[in-house]
């Protein structure tokens, strides 16, 4: 059983389509081991994509992800990192595959609707950026 966090954007908030994006997992075999609806603030966005900090698009990702809602999530399932990654689709909507989240609500690279972790560390790491072991079941 394998663990990753995902996130439905500030974009995919404001268009209504937790829901869906949220049917999309679970049809395909992953399960919400927990999930929480906040906002984060310019810092906290600044902290969850340090990793980035050097990358010209830093300050205007962390913009982005502080302007609105975002829907927190720990996925679990058999090769859910991989599972969540192909749900989501290529970050560039336009190279996403058909029926792809990416693909159905995302508006370009930056509003790309859903985050997901891309390996087991980056996984943990995030999982305890947002969640304590408690409130994981």
């Amino acid at each position: 059983m394998e663990r990753t966090l995902s996130i439905i954007k500030p974009d995919a908030v404001k268009k209504n389509v937790i829901g869906e994006i949220i049917s999309r997992f679970e049809k395909n075999g992953l399960r919400i081991a927990t999930m929480k609806k906040i906002r984060m603030t310019k810092e906290e966005a600044k902290g969850f994509y340090i990793v980035h900090k050097d990358r010209p698009f830093y300050d205007s990702l962390t913009d982005f992800m502080s302007e609105g809602p975002i829907v927190v999530m720990v996925l679990e399932g058999e090769s859910a990192i991989a599972k969540n990654r192909e749900i989501m689709g290529a970050t560039n909507p336009a190279n996403a595959a058909p029926g792809t989240i990416r693909k159905d609500f995302a508006e370009n690279m930056e509003r790309n609707a859903v985050h997901g972790s891309d390996a087991p560390e980056t996984a943990a790491f995030e999982i305890g950026y947002f969640f304590s072991a408690l409130e994981i079941l």
